[in-house]
């Protein structure tokens, strides 16, 4: 690991490695796709950036960002590649629907350095504005559109709140304003000492095995826990801490005032880390006349990894490829008159 980083870093800036191809059969249902690593730096620390494209991409196709939550790195949660399964990986969907995809690992998760910092939203936000280096530099765009899941959905909402001039559009899945009366929050409670005492919590194949089963034991494939088990533990038995306790103890931590980009919060079914008055009351006091509140049945925490996730790319991708406005001339009406 650290001859390879050594080898795609030059001097303190950013570096490339070669594309490397999607698996063969992969390639063959939608044209081949390839992938290219980064890295870039945020105060001394080496931070991972993906990015994934369909070969020949015009270098004006939108753009996304993907931005990971507590527990899984970029190219786990966004870039899943199952044994016997197609249609895993969100970043190969939207390549094939022509977009340019890009993730990172957030400070202290999978290829990233593990530091002695917990990781919390805040650096998860200034960990996104050292990505947008390398996105600027390979691509050429300064705004672009962010998704963000769960914790991600946290600092992906946060990075618009401290630098609208990089956000196009965001859309959010499994967000959380207030957190007032969540049950996983509740439950996250109990265990806030323990998140306190260390920058670093366990996580086991159990740990990955459960996940998928705490809203809704059918929402996901069964060996879906293990094969991401498989993926997580190569980068060792633990991960940050800063997410869960930010979650408990400092929200709100977005200003949905200060969200001045046209907006798309998905809510899963299943889902128990907001309840919906809470995303509602955030939903209401966005200012963007622009903005979608999509409920989807048959999804729970993590949707872009459940049976019914194309239900869910669906719904993001029809936001995103939305037509832009034409705006109106004249004046608006009373809405009296004749009926």
């Amino acid at each position: 690991m650290t001859d390879r980083r050594s080898a795609l870093l030059a001097g303190l800036t950013l570096a490339t490695a070669p594309a490397i191809p999607l698996s063969a059969a992969a390639a063959a249902a939608g044209g081949r796709i390839v992938a290219n690593e980064y890295w870039t730096e945020k105060n001394g620390v080496k931070l991972w950036v993906y990015r994934k494209r369909a070969e020949g991409a015009a270098a004006g196709a939108p753009k996304l960002f993907c931005v990971h939550g507590s527990s899984y790195s970029g190219k786990t949660m966004f870039d899943l590649q199952v044994p016997n399964r197609d249609n895993y990986s969100m970043m190969d969907h939207f390549a094939r629907l022509g977009y340019e995809v890009w993730t990172m690992d957030h400070e202290g998760y999978g290829h990233s350095d593990k530091t002695s910092s917990n990781s919390d939203i805040q650096s998860g936000v200034e960990d996104l504005a050292a990505a947008m280096k390398v996105v600027q530099r390979e691509s050429g765009a300064a705004k672009l559109s962010f998704f963000g899941q769960s914790s991600g959905a946290l600092r992906a909402a946060r990075f618009a709140n401290q630098h609208p001039e990089n956000v196009e559009k965001l859309a959010l899945d499994a967000f959380v304003y207030t957190g007032k009366d969540a049950p996983t929050l509740v439950e996250r409670r109990k265990n806030l000492a323990r998140y306190q005492a260390s920058n670093r919590r366990p996580v086991s194949r159990e740990f990955y095995e459960s996940v998928f089963k705490r809203d809704h034991s059918g929402a996901a494939e069964e060996m879906l826990g293990s094969v991401i088990a498989d993926q997580e533990m190569k980068y060792g038995d633990s991960v940050p801490t800063g997410t869960y306790v930010d979650m408990t103890t400092k929200l709100p931590m977005v200003d949905p005032l200060k969200v001045l980009c046209p907006v798309m919060i998905i809510r899963a079914e299943h889902d128990g880390i907001a309840t919906d008055a809470d995303i509602l009351e955030f939903y209401s006091l966005l200012p963007s006349t622009d903005k979608q509140l999509v409920k989807i049945g048959g999804l729970a925490h993590t949707a872009m990894l459940g049976v019914n996730r194309a239900r869910f790319y669906h719904a993001l991708h029809s936001f995103l490829a939305m037509p832009t406005r034409v705006d109106l001339s004249g004046q608006k009406g009373t809405g009296g008159g004749h009926a």
